[in-house]
Order: structure tokens, then C-alpha cells, then sequence
């Protein structure tokens, strides 16, 4: 939550509900970031909060579906993004053995497990690595992204309640 903070502060007087997509948005901090955010220091309602980050988490999908390859064909012409792109795509595949094995409900279930390095945006690299089409893609994504949701938001809230109860 603390690259949420960060964010948040950076976008000090816009509405938490813009802020909340934001941090939706972002790598690394994706949904898992913004509902925490949002029930807590945005101080939206959950039935706000939620959509507003699956939205924002689902925002930058197809586009990482559709560019990475061009992208990344055209930027491996020069050294430094080739190194990039070989460490993304061998670290990628070394997280998504399960995407390998079982595609679609693979990539749903890394997806939905709210931890580090998994998520719709490593998901979205690892459906373009193993070949996954993009509306299979996007649906699995989506229902992955879904899950991680009700995971996080269910977890936050009964940190909330918690707090509230015994601070």
C-alpha cells in the first residue's frame, strides 16, 4: 500500500474515485493496492471501490495483449531492451509454469492469487508468451482479476472490522 500512498499523494485533490483507478492501473500495485486504498484512506464504500479498481486493473490488458509483441519486436533492436525483454519473458515463464500446463483456468488462478509478480499485468505477458488468444485471454484475466477482488476487498474489510473492533 505504500506505492499506493505515493500515488495517491502525487494525485493530492482529484477524486479518490479517479485516484482509485489509477493505482488499478499500475503495475506491481494493480487492484491489491487500490482497494486497500480505497476502503481506507479514499474512504469509499466498497460497493464503490471494488469496480472502480476492477475497471482500472482491467484498463491496460488488451493493450498488453495486442502491443507487447510489436513493441517488443521493435524496441529488441537495441541492446538494452532485448536484455529486457529475454529477463521479462524467461521470469514470466518461470512464475507461470501452471499458465503452461492448464492455459486458460492456469492463467485465471495466477491471476485471481493476490501475491507479488502474479496479477493481469504479468498474466497478460504470460497469455501472450504460451499463445493464449485475446478474447480467451481477456476473459480469463477478467475473471481472474474478479476473484483477486473479493479476495482482497474481503481481506481488507476484515482488517477494517478488526481494527474498529478491537482499536
Amino acid at each position: 500500500m505504500e506505492i499506493a500512498g505515493k500515488i495517491a499523494s502525487y494525485f493530492q485533490g482529484s477524486p479518490a474515485e479517479l485516484i482509485t483507478v489509477i493505482i488499478a492501473m499500475l503495475p506491481v500495485a494493480e487492484l491489491r493496492g487500490a482497494i486497500p486504498w480505497a476502503l481506507t484512506l479514499g474512504d469509499l464504500d466498497w460497493t464503490r471501490a471494488i469496480p472502480l479498481a476492477i475497471v482500472g486493473n482491467m484498463i491496460p490488458i488488451p493493450f498488453i495483449l495486442l502491443l507487447l509483441g510489436p513493441v517488443s519486436n521493435f524496441l529488441s533492436r537495441w541492446a538494452v531492451f532485448e536484455k529486457f525483454f529475454q529477463w521479462l519473458f524467461a521470469r514470466t515463464r518461470k512464475r507461470s509454469k501452471n499458465i503452461e500446463r492448464y492455459k486458460a483456468l492456469g492463467l485465471i488462478l495466477f491471476v485471481a492469487i493476490p501475491l507479488p509478480v502474479t496479477g493481469g499485468w504479468t498474466g497478460s505477458v504470460a497469455a501472450f508468451l504460451f499463445g493464449i488468444r485475446f478474447w480467451k485471454a481477456m476473459i480469463c484475466v477478467f475473471i481472474g482479476v474478479c476473484i483477486a477482488a473479493v479476495i482482497v476487498s474481503l481481506t481488507t474489510l476484515g482488517a477494517i472490522g478488526a481494527v474498529r473492533l478491537f482499536g
